[in-house]
């Protein structure tokens, strides 16, 4: 034969012994080095994982005993669903008499659903433009979580404008901007050290004119202790209010990291502006993610967004059913 074709014949050789080496190596990686199936569960496997750990230990020992029980209680309030929340959970659960561990774990997700029920969950926009004011302590993901809306409104149809009421923090408006041109939507915002209120009226009036569906109003970021700063959120609140006559939204961005003690931010913020919906974000690094029972159960306040990941689709509508499957999928 040929010098060139006895080459090519090699070279044909070497790459299928190459291929069937990856193909054997991928068959014997285990299940847990395997891509992962794209959903929730996956998103929230923090969660999923520490929640599930003590719950498969506890369903392990295969009795409903009092340890049983109490292991529970333990197992739900580390995942920080929250002390009454979890002590009602459980009360109810052992109330519903399950006669083995699968009516157990049945009940406890019934239960779960039942406390998450409510029908306020969507975002509401009664008037054109809605006026979405979004607010939250420093460092939460509160502007790319503004971005991540818009480019939600943007998919559904709705023409979104951002108004970047920031006007404190020296690279608040640059950032806004950079996430608005990444998603194609419009900012209106002003001098560094202007007042956020008069910024957060022209964004709106300037949504009016244009047409838009929606105006969503980046604010500073603030501690909900400084009663200084809480006072000038409410007046960009109040400002808004006495011109639209009703804001459609307040929501507050949450880092769902700081557990029990993001309690304390909601109560805060909604005494200072009405919060009407949470967005818990980063539940995607969180190993207590049963957070959100906890503030819809002890404040009243619905979740209506979850942030799962860093990309602009990283924004899922709250779904109780999805979120209690992820939460015990592990069980």
């Amino acid at each position: 034969m040929e010098p060139l074709p006895l080459f090519l014949l090699a070279l044909a050789i070497v790459v299928v012994v190459i291929g069937l080496i990856v193909v054997a190596r991928r068959r014997a990686l285990p299940p847990e080095a395997a891509a992962p199936a794209d959903g929730l569960a996956v998103r929230m496997e923090k969660s999923r994982v520490a929640l599930g750990d003590r719950l498969r230990a506890l369903f392990g020992r295969g009795r409903l005993d009092e340890d049983f029980w109490t292991g529970l209680e333990e197992a739900l309030i580390a995942a920080d669903v929250g002390v009454a929340p979890s002590v009602e959970l459980v009360d109810e659960v052992r109330r519903s008499q399950p006669t083995d561990l699968a009516a157990a774990r049945a009940a406890l997700s019934e239960q779960l659903l039942s406390m998450l029920a409510r029908d306020d969950r969507a975002l509401r926009r009664r008037r054109r433009p809605a006026v979405i004011v979004v607010v939250g302590v420093n460092g939460v993901g509160k502007t790319t979580t503004i971005a991540k809306l818009a480019a939600r409104l943007r998919s559904e149809g709705a023409e979104p404008l951002l108004g970047a009421a920031d006007t404190f923090r020296a690279a608040a408006d640059t950032q806004l901007r950079t996430w608005a041109d990444r998603v194609g939507v419009e900012v209106v915002g002003g001098q560094a050290g202007a007042d956020p209120a008069s910024v957060a009226f022209d964004a709106l009036q300037s949504a009016r004119a244009k047409g838009k569906d929606a105006v969503i109003v980046d604010t500073a970021g603030r501690l909900h202790s400084k009663h200084n700063l809480m006072q000038e959120l409410g007046k960009v609140v109040r400002v808004l209010r006495g011109e639209n006559g009703e804001l459609d939204e307040v929501l507050l961005v949450l880092d769902a990291t700081t557990g029990q003690n993001g309690l304390a931010q909601v109560r805060e913020f909604t005494e200072a502006v009405g919060i009407t919906g949470i967005v818990l974000t980063k539940m995607d690094g969180t190993a207590k993610g049963g957070i959100a029972v906890a503030v819809e159960r002890e404040l009243g306040v619905p979740v209506k967004y979850m942030g799962v990941g860093e990309a602009v689709e990283d924004l899922v509508e709250f779904d109780p059913a999805a979120y209690v499957d992820a939460l015990l999928a592990d069980a």
